[in-house]
């Protein structure tokens, strides 16, 4: 893989290094040298092993948990190529935390999305690659081009092979209808929409349920589970309200706190995930599933370095 005289890249910080290493594969590369540590006060220490003057580089980091190391990291690291003269440097983040500071839901709210944004564009990032943002409109916090790619056609996928009659798919909350909609029309099954509300951050209340659930196959579309409530309750109410089963995907696994105590307890069969955050062994379940975005990011990070259109990839 060599075009336009530069050669291509890949590096990996710390945060899933698992998918680095099936990306790599795909691409048929060996991840490229480099070394991210702390020092003794825990401040981030990087070095690259190898040179990458003029260079496409591509730095693979899910800024999840520990997200403030794990977002340094990403910006020492993108400094560091700066400054040792790569050609273009893309910054690869499968999972964009502070995603859900997008916008002042109340006053004097921070908005951190943008200022992460800034961030990594000011630490010297060319481009950005991410999957499925909290909100869309992030895109447009970038003063830098931005690649959003979309993990739902992986999950339909999955779903396809399961052969599901009486499939209905449901939106966890209004907010989500565009996302249940589209892999509905993928399925062309209907789907079902949950009215909640939100009293507290992390805590919901199921308020009425909008659709035909008795007697169906559920599936709950969402992009982020963290402490797994508002899936867990949406799950059981409508387990409660005659569905014959239920199961739930989403692309970014989070699983903080009591998730996985809670989808242990819950009504849920079956919850697929995708492997932009990695799964912690003390986090599987055998009702979690974790599909890869190995070869959709591979596709994609070709795609750049040959400079050709990334687009066809949105909807795979």
């Amino acid at each position: 893989m060599n075009i336009h005289g530069k050669d291509i890249k890949l590096f990996a910080c710390n945060s899933n290094i698992p998918l680095a290493e099936k990306i790599a594969a795909q691409l048929g590369l060996p991840l490229s040298k480099c070394t991210v540590g702390t020092f003794s006060d825990g401040e981030i220490n990087v070095s690259i092993g190898e040179t990458v003057r003029g260079s496409d580089v591509f730095i693979i980091q899910s800024t999840c948990t520990p997200v403030n190391d794990n977002l340094m990291e990403l910006l020492i690291m993108i400094d560091a190529m700066k400054r040792a003269s790569a050609g273009r440097i893309t910054a690869v983040i499968p999972y964009f935390g502070y995603a859900r500071q997008d916008r002042k839901s109340k006053s004097r709210d921070p908005i951190s999305a943008k200022l992460v944004a800034d961030l990594i564009s000011a630490a010297g990032a060319d481009r950005v690659l991410t999957m499925d943002l909290h909100a869309a409109q992030i895109q447009g916090f970038f003063n830098i081009p931005l690649d959003h790619l979309e993990g739902m056609p992986i999950l339909s996928q999955y779903i396809e092979r399961k052969e599901l009659d009486d499939l209905v798919i449901v939106s966890p909350d209004l907010g989500s209808v565009n996302r249940a909609r589209k892999i509905a029309n993928r399925l062309d099954v209907p789907i079902a929409i949950i009215d909640k509300r939100r009293p507290k951050p992390n805590v919901s209340e199921i308020m009425n349920i909008i659709g035909d659930i008795k007697d169906k196959n559920l599936l709950i579309i969402d992009d982020i589970i963290d402490t797994a409530g508002t899936l867990c309750n949406a799950a059981n109410a409508l387990k409660e309200r005659g569905a014959k089963s239920v199961r739930a995907c989403a692309t970014h696994g989070i699983l903080s706190g009591p998730a996985i105590e809670r989808i242990r307890d819950s009504a849920l069969e079956e919850l697929i995930l995708l492997d932009t955050i990695p799964l912690a062994e003390d986090k599987k379940l055998g009702k979690i599933k974790v599909e890869t975005v190995a070869p959709l990011f591979a596709q994609a990070i070709q795609r750049i370095y040959a400079d050709q259109s990334v687009s066809t990839l949105f909807n795979l």
